[in-house]
């Protein structure tokens, strides 16, 4: 028994690894110089458009809006998303769930998808549902937060096939992650950094006229991310300043997505540092004045932005 479950171990470690070095998910494609277009590679399976679906699988590649989810049967499917697709946990409170924004889909979460086909033969979720538990894991998977091991004992015992792939994925994961080490699968396109008044968390008119040239430069960009953190200089406690920089994080992301429309889903979770991730010393006026901020990043996934360097000649 333990030689036919190491054979079959084996056969699905070989079968995920092709996989992941030989199949382009999707991938902007020419075909003999006459036509350019966006394609969907053999290994994914197309969803006829109208036609409604609904699975389980788990979440193997991300590229902008489109996620690459394997089932079962080990099927993938190019699932698109965009402002209306509902992203909530399953149960909960009158088992309405709670909402997540898409950035926290990650690599190795096992979902629910529900949507329909559209013309280049994605499935426009409408729905995506998963369980609090499984989130957890791929975080902890994917910070490599916990060792591998704790990863194969908790799945240790479960003979469903969906979870044994989800496992491999996560692993493989963070073998890649440690030979590149401090590669970053994201470059940063632009940055801007806005100061705040002592105790404040509201946009002079210098910040926001900061945060007007910043949107402009968002607004050229394809498949972006935009990454908001908020500091504080040392005075006040650790409580306050936790919170003050939240807010000023938070004040940031409402004035770039009300005045210019950028949608939600495009920022990553805002986060507040406090006073922990000073710049300049906080011993002098002008020091502290310069950890009072809130710093934004543009950031476009690694593979797309080399697309874009190299864009393929195209006939009319």
């Amino acid at each position: 028994m333990s030689s036919a479950m190491n054979r079959k171990t084996s056969t699905m470690i070989l079968a995920l690894a092709l996989v992941l070095t030989g199949a382009t998910v999707i991938s902007a494609q020419v075909s003999n110089g006459q036509t350019s277009q966006v394609s969907i590679d053999r290994s994914i399976r197309s969803v006829p458009s109208g036609a409604k679906m609904k699975f389980q699988g788990v979440v193997i590649e991300r590229m902008g809006d489109v996620f690459t989810i394997r089932d079962r049967t080990r099927t993938d499917y190019a699932v698109r998303i965009d402002d209306r697709t509902s992203i909530k946990t399953k149960g909960g409170f009158l088992r309405s769930g709670k909402s997540y924004p898409v950035t926290d889909i990650l690599r190795g979460l096992i979902v629910e998808v529900e949507g329909r086909g559209d013309a280049q033969g994605q499935l426009l979720a409408q729905k995506i549902r998963f369980n609090e538990s499984d989130m957890r894991s791929a975080i902890t998977s994917d910070t490599r937060v916990s060792p591998v091991e704790a990863n194969q004992e908790r799945m240790a015992g479960q003979m469903d096939e969906l979870y044994a792939v989800a496992a491999e994925a996560r692993q493989e994961v963070n073998r890649v992650n440690e030979r590149v080490t401090a590669i970053d699968e994201y470059d940063e396109q632009a940055s801007v950094a806005v100061t705040f008044r002592v105790n404040s968390a509201v946009l002079s008119p210098e910040a926001k006229q900061q945060l007007d040239e910043f949107a402009t430069k968002a607004a050229d960009a394809k498949a972006y991310m935009i990454e908001v953190r908020g500091h504080t200089d040392s005075t006040g406690s650790e409580a306050k300043n936790l919170r003050l920089s939240r807010e000023r994080a938070d004040a940031v992301v409402q004035y770039l997505a009300v005045n210019h429309k950028i949608p939600l889903r495009r920022f990553t979770t805002p986060m507040g540092y406090g006073k922990t991730e000073f710049v300049a010393e906080n011993n002098t006026a002008a020091g502290r004045q310069q950890n009072r901020r809130v710093e934004a990043k543009l950031i476009i996934n690694r593979g797309l932005s080399q697309q874009v360097s190299n864009p393929a000649k195209t006939q009319p």
